[in-house]
């Protein structure tokens, strides 16, 4: 698939869910598999888009691609936000998860289901850029494009 290259504004993360629904089902991925990743590209693209872009006043592009070979399908973010690692954040322990949303902590949890959604998450920041890189396994014997 071509990448998206899109402005990093609330309004692009739209187009950004159209792009991963359309990579989920040219990689083969279920229902579960395909909801699981468009979840962990919005938490993490709308991360990108507010606190990366907006709350630090910055403007910016996010770039999006799709990869698949015959045994993982791979979506990189790319941005020039202010830089933000998923991979080193806090995440809400058991006992957080087990209390009321009205008494939890806030922050951590959709950075949680991203993670934890995905069957491998990698951060990397270089030249000014940050890199998130997200791998799902497709299923044994999806046919590649």
């Amino acid at each position: 698939m071509d990448p998206l290259i899109l402005p990093g504004e609330p309004a692009s993360l739209s187009a950004i869910g159209r792009y991963i629904v359309d990579a989920a089902a040219a990689a083969g991925l279920d229902r579960s598999a395909a909801y699981k990743l468009r979840l962990a590209v919005d938490e993490l693209a709308t991360n990108v888009v507010i606190h990366g872009y907006q709350e630090a006043a910055l403007e910016g592009d996010v770039f999006v691609a799709a990869d698949m070979d015959e045994h993982v399908l791979t979506i990189a973010i790319e941005d020039t936000a202010r830089p933000f690692d998923p991979t080193a954040q806090s995440l809400p322990d058991e006992e957080e998860l087990d209390m009321p949303l009205n008494e939890r902590p806030i922050g951590g949890l959709g950075v949680l289901l991203a993670r934890e959604g995905v069957d491998d998450l990698r951060y990397e920041y270089t030249n000014g850029r940050n890199r998130t890189i997200i791998t799902v396994n497709r299923p044994t014997g999806a046919i590649t494009d």
